[in-house]
């Protein structure tokens, strides 16, 4: 017989307890241990009935969901928290997440979304206690630390980005990282950096509904914490890749900070010899803070007035921002387009030669971009997987050192945040 999924309903309205009661009387699958009216007696009875999920309604008179979910992530931490709310806004989720729920539900929801809920949440837990156990048992037998990279030493983090859309930055990132795994025998870690709309789960016909960066708000939110169940919110693909996904919705981008990027970025590296980045086109704090713990920066620009005046300011900025030039390869995408633009005149308006250029092979991009297939994989031979090969080998071989932000030039960290007002 599956496991019974322990469930304690919470909120002040009884009709409400009644219903979501009845509601999941009818799953075999779950159990309702109890029902509480208010946050104190929550908190009492998940103590004694030590329940798998909390429905916890988010309005509440003597203690509301937040601070009750806030308590009980300390008093009951194995019981995980669906917050259900009529009040959908940005703010309201973000708080929940904050204060440790794992999901959140609007009202009025359908039978089919709360039990959908109540498993995916509970399916994610188990996994993430397995493998917390599994590391404690590596640990405990003398596995050899928190670094699985084969040499020990971190692994290298290479960021996608562009400071226009359109010129094939996602493509080329997901293809990069299936490169690198399937040719070069790398252990790659493919990350989705566009937290509001991220397109690499569509490219490789993944969900993030079921697994995202979104999930790890609670536990970047600690400083000097390990994020202990982020191998967990990775997915293994059948491409010989591990994914990290950007969140399901525009709006849990907002849950994302700067300092909980870096924290995941820094964990990555520990278990993965490549971590690749899709950055979202435009400068932001969260992009600024990939950037920054990045090795390599592959800047993408195409044979377009637009994307190179656009290159031009944003090697600029780089400047100003300190990275060194070894850090910044420029990408030509398309390079072989009959656009009336040469590569010369393109390297004579930026002021700096081209690193890679890329061949434009719409026909297999598109192709495989509709199946959900990488192209590297579907056309392994054409011309536009070869240059993609040969950008990873040259990445794979080359190791730019980033020094330790306690040893930058303070004035160069007051010029970043005066140019970005990132803190």
């Amino acid at each position: 017989m599956a496991d019974q999924i322990r469930v304690l309903i919470v909120d002040d309205i009884p009709e409400t307890r009644d219903h979501l009661s009845k509601l999941l009387g009818f799953e075999g699958d779950i159990d309702v241990v109890g029902a509480a009216a208010s946050g104190v007696e929550a908190l009492k009875l998940a103590s004694t009935l030590t329940p798998d999920i909390v429905l916890m309604d988010i309005n509440m008179p003597d203690m509301d969901g937040i601070a009750t979910t806030e308590e009980m992530a300390r008093a009951v931490p194995t019981a995980s928290v669906i917050m259900m709310s009529v009040q959908g806004e940005a703010d309201y989720l973000r708080r929940s997440m904050l204060a440790g729920a794992r999901e959140f539900l609007v009202k009025p929801f359908s039978s089919d979304e709360l039990t959908a809920s109540i498993r995916q949440v509970y399916a994610r837990e188990r996994e993430k206690m397995s493998r917390m156990a599994i590391v404690a048992a590596e640990a405990s037998g003398g596995a050899g630390g928190t670094s699985l990279t084969p040499s020990g030493d971190p692994g290298q983090v290479v960021a996608i980005f562009s400071p226009k859309g359109g010129v094939g930055r996602t493509t080329l990132a997901v293809n990069l990282a299936v490169a690198a795994a399937t040719e070069l025998g790398k252990k790659v870690v493919l990350v989705d950096g566009s937290f509001q709309f991220g397109d690499v789960g569509v490219l490789l016909n993944l969900n993030p509904k079921n697994k995202s960066i979104a999930d790890l708000v609670p536990e970047l939110e600690q400083p000097g914490h390990e994020v202990e169940s982020i191998d967990t919110m990775v997915i293994n693909h059948s491409a010989g890749i591990r994914v990290l996904l950007a969140p399901p919705s525009p709006e849990m981008a907002e849950l994302i900070t700067p300092s909980g990027v870096k924290r995941v970025i820094e964990a990555l590296r520990l278990t993965h010899e490549l971590v690749v980045v899709d950055c979202t086109a435009f400068f932001n704090d969260t992009t600024l803070a990939i950037l920054d713990s990045a090795d390599t920066i592959l800047t993408m620009l195409s044979l377009e007035i637009t994307s190179i005046k656009n290159m031009r300011l944003f090697l600029e900025v780089a400047d100003q921002l300190g990275w060194e030039g070894g850090k910044i390869r420029l990408i030509l995408n398309r390079a072989d387009s009959a656009l009336g633009i040469r590569v010369q005149d393109v390297e004579h308006s930026i002021g700096r030669k081209v690193d890679e250029t890329i061949v434009s092979d719409g026909r297999s991009v598109v192709y495989a971009l509709n199946r959900g297939v990488p192209f590297f994989l579907s056309n392994r031979e054409a011309q536009v997987s070869q240059d993609v090969l040969r950008l990873a080998r040259t990445i794979v071989g080359e190791r730019v050192h980033v020094a330790p932000a306690a040893a930058e030039d303070p004035r160069k960290v007051a010029q970043k945040k005066s140019l970005f007002a990132w803190r």
